[in-house]
């Protein structure tokens, strides 16, 4: 698998990352330990998780196969803070109390002394600015962080954060995918020209471009899910239909999956230095894996671009 630097620095990273919002959520353990194993044989470097991720359950799995399934030495892991989620709802909280507070109970559950790269999850107007990035700082001068950035600002947020902040930002973490084009109107020129590296999470819309979804909800699958179905909800409209439809017909005339011709033109956008793909079981993160990543006929590139550009108001 490829290696990118992310945006100016030297942190260099997968072409795909493994995410991990599942575990412990619908993938069990097996599963989990599977996927990882899998994952690295492929060539795969980058895990993320994130401290919400099932409550801590994600980190903690993830920590019992650091050094038993895989060399800590052999990865690299990125976590995030200060978005959790409550009965259903969503908080963000970047006070400098609760990230370092987050910061210290994911590297105890990691069994770890740093992460490679930690971000702030959220923009918190309540919270200022220069507070949250003194945490982010004081990661990286504690060594509990090699690395840090930001995940779900918007263009301006992640700008401002990118100008004021004392130390480099590396990375933004955003969603990007054919179903979901709109960073390209402000997020990826302004990390661009910040120099951070944009990490794409879910890169596949939820699922959706893979294709499973077309004219069924199955029954395993997270839009099934009561406790996941609206995450994948809106895409799956007429307008994501037709978007599907032709990442299908591009798939079949190529003679590849739909999963590769999705991540294929997604891993060739300006900015993106990996996607972070998430699978409930074994099996689809083969098919992922198995993906080619290469280059996309010119002709098939501009079509999609044309009927997800029209979709997605870009």
């Amino acid at each position: 698998m490829q290696q990118r630097y992310v945006g100016n620095s030297g942190f260099r990273v997968s072409t795909l990352s493994l995410g991990t919002m599942t575990w412990s959520r619908g993938t069990d353990d097996h599963e989990a330990a599977a996927q990882l194993k899998s994952f690295v044989s492929a060539g795969g470097t980058l895990l993320d998780t994130a401290a919400g991720y099932a409550d801590g359950a994600a980190e903690a799995l993830l920590g019992s196969f650091l050094g038993d399934l895989v060399s800590r030495t052999e990865v690299s892991v990125s976590s995030k803070a200060g978005l959790t989620l409550t009965k259903g709802r969503r908080r963000v909280d970047t006070s400098r109390h609760a990230m370092l507070n987050s910061l210290d109970a994911s590297l105890a559950r990691l069994r770890t002394d740093y992460v490679d790269i930690w971000f702030a999850e959220g923009w918190d107007p309540n919270v200022p600015l220069d507070e949250t990035l003194s945490a982010l700082d004081l990661a990286l001068s504690t060594g509990r962080a090699r690395y840090v950035g930001i995940s779900n600002f918007t263009g301006w947020q992640a700008a401002k954060a990118a100008a004021v902040a004392g130390f480099p930002l590396v990375a933004h973490q955003s969603e990007y995918s054919l179903l979901r084009r709109q960073p390209e109107a402000e997020i990826i020129p302004a990390v661009e020209d910040a120099g951070l590296g944009l990490m794409a999470w879910a890169p596949l819309g939820r699922g959706v471009l893979t294709g499973k979804y077309r004219g069924q909800i199955p029954a395993d699958s997270r839009g099934a899910q009561q406790s996941l179905s609206a995450y994948v909800e809106p895409y799956l409209s007429d307008a994501s239909t037709r978007i599907v439809e032709a990442v299908v017909m591009a798939a079949k005339g190529l003679g590849r999956s739909t999963s590769d011709v999705a991540l294929s033109w997604l891993m060739a956008r300006d900015g993106v230095a990996t996607a972070i793909v998430g699978a409930r079981t074994q099996v689809q993160l083969k098919e992922i894996l198995d993906a080619r990543l290469s280059p996309l006929p010119l002709e098939i590139t501009h079509a999609l671009d044309d009927i997800s550009g029209l979709v997605n108001g870009s």
